[in-house]
């Protein structure tokens, strides 16, 4: 097995190693393969070929931020093609959340919802997938 070394803030190192000892892991290594494995995996067996989902993707920031709102204003107009609604709201006089509502195949949420998550300064990414049935991207649905 490969050694790595990562790079990652104090506070977030304790998290894991309390979350080891917690969990019955045998350290952090094996906390952060199994982290690492989620988050490479969590789109597949999801993405039926063709098939379109609908996504809302919530994202928290300090108020303190104004540059993560510009950069998420970026990604939106990156995105716009799948981009549905976005709606900003300030919670608790400290944080900033951003909703946006996704649309399209999954390979198109997942490279959104990354985007979003490599934004600097983001507290937090919280997504919700819904399948909008079987109708394929690719065919118009006539009234």
């Amino acid at each position: 097995m490969s050694v790595v070394s990562i790079s990652m803030p104090e506070a977030l190192l304790e998290r894991i190693d309390g979350f080891a000892d917690e969990h019955g892991y045998s350290g952090r290594s094996e906390v952060v393969r199994e982290g690492t494995r989620t988050l490479l995996e969590e789109f597949q067996g999801r993405n039926i070929d063709g098939q379109k989902h609908m996504c809302t993707v919530t994202v928290v920031f300090e108020y303190c931020q104004p540059a993560v709102q510009q950069r998420l204003t970026g990604v939106r107009h990156e995105y716009d093609t799948i981009v549905s609604a976005t709606t900003h709201a300030h919670v608790q006089d400290q944080y900033c959340m951003e909703l946006f509502v996704v649309e399209g195949a999954m390979e198109a949420l997942s490279g959104f919802v990354n985007t979003v998550r490599a934004v600097p300064d983001v507290r937090a990414v919280d997504y919700s997938i819904t399948s909008l049935g079987g109708d394929r991207i690719d065919q118009h649905i006539e009234s």
